[in-house]
């Protein structure tokens, strides 16, 4: 990524105190409107639309050398709905070449963020940023080379091993967090989906659908 502050700047825009986007929620679940994203553009605008696949509708991002997320600011209790779940597929990674940890490889086919506010103590502002690596084992993650400790990217898949098929996810966020960060939290306040390819240059695709909130895994 050529733009240094893709992680920073993205956590900062979806804690400015813009209103909650809605859900259709209940108490056991919050499923995300997959229409009622804002877009932050950091290198070129990756083109995201509602399409149809296989007669389901998705959301299809498709970066061709751009940098930009769709994100929405939200208001989650843990207490309630503790686990977050989403599909995604990818058309493929960006090979096992491309460093990470890095910041020139700070490229991913697919990501979802989860946010919480530091409040005034901005510092304190901490995200999970879940992705499909192009070559880190699954289940392990890193400090995000721009952001630091206080950004850790998390590989939930990796490599071109199941590209062009449809994986599902469930997360414990409060888990996640505390082994990322240390910290037993009860909120978040965003979300945030990209696919991105401003540092390679290639063209990447990929679709997601299905992102939800609940009370049980």
């Amino acid at each position: 990524m050529k733009h240094p502050a893709k992680a920073i700047a993205l956590t900062a825009l979806i804690l400015t105190g813009l209103p909650a986007a809605a859900t259709d929620s209940s108490p056991a679940e919050r499923r995300i409107d997959m229409l009622r994203w804002q877009e932050r553009i950091f290198k070129d605008s990756t083109t995201y639309r509602s399409v149809m696949l296989n007669q389901e509708r998705v959301l299809r991002g498709e970066a061709d050398g751009s940098a930009s997320a769709l994100y929405q600011t939200l208001n989650i209790n843990l207490n309630e709905t503790p686990y977050l779940h989403w599909r995604w597929r990818i058309e493929r990674t960006f090979g096992p070449g491309l460093d990470e940890r890095s910041q020139q490889g700070d490229d991913y086919a697919a990501r979802v963020y989860l946010i919480r506010n530091g409040g005034l103590a901005f510092w304190r502002t901490k995200a999970i940023n879940y992705v499909w690596s192009s070559g880190r084992p699954t289940g392990t993650h890193w400090d995000n080379p721009y952001a630091g400790r206080n950004v850790q990217m998390w590989a939930v898949d990796s490599g071109d091993e199941g590209a062009g098929e449809w994986h599902s996810h469930t997360r414990d966020i409060r888990a996640d967090w505390r082994e990322a960060f240390g910290e037993d939290i009860d909120s978040l306040d965003g979300l945030a989906v990209m696919t991105d390819s401003d540092n390679t240059g290639m063209m990447i695709r990929a679709w997601y659908a299905d992102i939800r909130f609940s009370s049980n895994p």
